[in-house]
C-alpha cells in the first residue's frame, strides 16, 4: 500500500485490513489510527515487544491496552512474501502464517539519507549504519562542518533536531556552551491509548545505578469508568535511593503527553521524589497518581 507516513494520509479508499510491518512510534501510531477508523489491524514485528528503547512494563503494559482494542500483533516474524489474491493481499511470514488484508504499511525505521552527498571526499566519517559521526558540540570529522537532526542517529524526534540547530547557532555566533541533555528528552507515541516517558527507563536506571526504587499505579481512570471502557492507564515513577532524585517518568493512558511535558520540567530541575510526595493532587485526574504513589513495588527476581 505505502511506504511512508504522508501516502498513509492520501489513500484512494479506507482499507478494511492492514498488515503493518514494524514495531516503533510510526508503526504503532498509524495501528491506532487505523484501528480507531475500524479497520481491522495486525502488527507484524521481529522483536518479542514493540516499542524498543521504552520501559518494558510501559512496552507490555501497552500490548494489552491495543490487544482489548482488537488489535491483533505477530511478534517475532518478519515478512517473508507478499502475493495479490484476487482485490487482496496474502501476506506470509517466515513462520509460514498467512494474513490476509487490503493493504500492508512497512515502518521499520529509517536510515540517515546521506549516501549521495559526497561526505566521504571531504572526510566526513559516518558510523556503520551510514548515519553522520559527531562530538558533543554537533561537529563532524571535519572541524568546519557541523550536522543535527536524524541523520545523526541522536533522537529522531524535530523538537532535538530544532534544539540541536539552536546549539550550534549559540556556537558559533553566541557565547557557546549550550549542550542537551540527552537522557531528559520527553516523548510521546501517540497510541490508543498514549505512552510517554521522560528521563531514564527501570532498565537503564539498573544498569546504572544498581539498586533503584520503583513506583507503579495502574488504574481504570474517571472517564472511563463513566464511559464503561475496560481501558487502563498505568503511571510510574524510577527513583535513586541513594540521592532521592526521580530518574524517570512514564505513563500509559489519557493525556500522556501534556502530563509527562509538566513532568519533565521537574525532572530536569532535578526534582526528588520527597518532593513529589510534598506536591498537592488535583482530584481527580489521571496526573495525580504521579504525586500519590507511595508504595514500592518489590524488586524483580534476579
Amino acid at each position: 500500500m505505502c511506504s511512508s507516513d504522508l501516502a498513509a494520509f492520501d489513500l484512494p479508499a479506507l482499507p478494511k485490513r492492514i498488515v503493518i510491518v514494524g514495531a516503533g512510534y510510526v508503526a504503532v501510531e498509524f495501528a491506532s489510527i487505523f484501528r480507531g477508523l475500524g479497520v481491522a489491524v495486525t502488527i507484524v514485528h521481529r522483536a518479542d515487544r514493540i516499542l524498543r528503547g521504552f520501559d518494558d512494563e510501559v512496552r507490555t503494559f501497552l500490548t494489552e491496552e491495543m490487544r482489548k482494542k482488537d488489535i491483533a500483533f505477530r511478534a517475532n516474524q518478519s515478512v517473508k512474501r507478499i502475493l495479490r489474491k484476487g482485490t487482496a493481499l496474502q501476506v506470509q511470514t517466515d513462520a509460514n502464517e498467512l494474513l490476509y488484508a487490503d493493504g500492508v504499511l512497512f515502518a521499520t525505521g529509517r536510515t540517515a539519507n546521506t549516501g549521495d552527498m559526497g561526505l566521504d571526499t571531504v572526510g566526513v566519517r559516518l558510523n556503520e549504519h551510514g548515519a553522520v559521526q559527531v562530538d558533543a558540540d554537533s561537529r563532524t570529522s571535519v572541524p568546519n562542518i557541523y550536522a543535527i537532526g536524524d541523520l545523526t542517529h541522536r533522537k529522531q524526534l524535530t523538537p532535538v533536531a530544532i534544539a540541536e540547530g539552536r546549539a550550534v547557532a549559540d556556537l558559533l555566533y553566541g557565547p557557546g556552551g549550550r549542550h542537551l541533555n540527552y537522557e531528559m528528552i520527553p516523548s510521546a507515541v501517540f497510541s490508543l491509548p498514549a505512552v510517554a516517558t521522560v528521563g531514564l527507563t527501570e532498565e537503564e536506571a539498573r544498569a546504572r545505578y544498581g539498586n533503584v526504587d520503583v513506583y507503579r499505579s495502574s488504574f481504570r481512570p474517571l472517564r472511563h469508568t463513566v464511559s464503561g471502557s475496560d481501558e487502563r492507564a498505568l503511571t510510574k515513577l524510577v527513583v535513586d535511593p541513594a540521592s532521592d532524585r526521580v530518574l524517570g517518568a512514564h505513563m500509559v493512558g489519557p493525556e500522556a503527553g501534556e502530563i509527562i511535558q509538566g513532568l519533565a520540567v521537574a525532572l530536569t530541575a532535578g526534582a526528588t521524589k520527597a518532593q513529589f510526595d510534598a506536591t498537592l493532587a488535583i482530584h481527580p485526574t489521571a496526573a495525580e497518581e504521579f504525586v500519590l504513589l507511595r508504595t514500592k513495588v518489590a524488586p524483580k527476581a534476579a
